[in-house]
């Protein structure tokens, strides 16, 4: 029977981190908690869950990122899989179990679990994706998607008519939820570290697996409750920009063609532009001079 490495990367997570590790704990698996310089009560909260409960926690003095810091916890951790597995993310009874048996039975090298939004059922569009193509990217950065959500390639790529109730092969499980067998994580290197410090290295990283010979599996049965984008949430609206475009550039300047990566920095500049007129007229999430601050610093690198 395999067992299981828990690698729980914390960012002010001192309100999620403590029911995690109780449902972790009913799980039977080994809990590594990896702090990425929390100014909250996060670290303190894991050192009293440590007294009557063994998790190996790693306080880092400056925050390295979530690859690096996964990449951390797989190399404090020792069991046959890694579970990397966001704060928020709290597994229901059985779900660890689940993960597990599943790898087992399918011999897939990665699997992911259902994760549910507050109603319960597993969040269609973000459980599981294929894989990001040109196509797909373009109409992200080109505000495609969000005048027009259905469309076929959204769909497509955002795998919108899967039957979330079965048990399948996947691309791109979300990385809030992925289980690894320890052979796999070795044989692709773990997380790319230049994802930084957060967005798009769970999907090179499941790139790179699928690449290698490996198979990637949906289960079901292992539900997981969500609340989701905690630690991002807390950024300022500039670095959640800038954070996003740069990953997925560096994302796209490994997976794609030069002509390729040219032709989306194009459209991420188009989009910033469209973006920016969108905000003078109201469209937008932060005041103007933020918004439109953060939409040319873009811009700028995208060049």
């Amino acid at each position: 029977m395999l067992r299981c490495s828990a690698i729980i990367v914390t960012y002010n997570s001192g309100d999620a981190i403590w029911t995690c590790l109780e449902a972790l704990t009913r799980e039977d698996c080994e809990i590594v908690v990896v702090d990425n310089a929390s100014h909250d009560e996060t670290v303190q909260r894991v050192e009293e869950f440590v007294a009557w409960h063994p998790v190996r926690l790693v306080a880092n003095a400056e925050n390295l990122g979530f690859a690096a810091a996964v990449n951390q916890g797989a190399r404090e951790s020792s069991e046959d899989v890694l579970l990397v597995l966001n704060p928020d993310a709290i597994p229901e009874p059985g779900a660890v179990k689940a993960l597990l048996q599943c790898l087992e039975t399918s011999g897939a090298a990665a699997t992911g679990g259902a994760l549910l939004d507050n109603d319960g059922q597993p969040a269609r569009g973000f459980a599981f994706r294929r894989l990001p193509t040109l196509t797909s990217l373009l109409c992200e950065v080109l505000l495609v998607n969000q005048l027009w959500p259905h469309n076929p390639v959204n769909r497509r790529y955002r795998c919108l008519d899967a039957d979330y109730s079965q048990q399948q092969e996947v691309e791109q499980p979300a990385g809030a939820c992925l289980a690894i067998t320890r052979a796999a994580w070795a044989a692709v290197g773990g997380f790319d570290e230049q994802f930084f410090p957060v967005w798009f290295e769970d999907v090179d990283f499941c790139q790179r697996l699928l690449e290698s010979g490996g198979k990637v599996i949906y289960c079901p049965v292992a539900r997981f409750r969500h609340s989701g984008g905690h630690s991002v949430g807390q950024l300022p609206f500039r670095d959640k920009q800038m954070f996003w475009y740069s990953n997925m550039l560096r994302y796209a300047r490994k997976h794609f063609s030069s002509g390729q990566v040219t032709t989306l920095r194009a459209g991420i500049i188009a989009g910033m532009l469209l973006r920016s007129l969108a905000a003078l007229f109201g469209a937008r999430q932060a005041p103007l001079g933020e918004t439109l601050s953060a939409y040319w610093t873009v811009i700028r690198s995208a060049r």
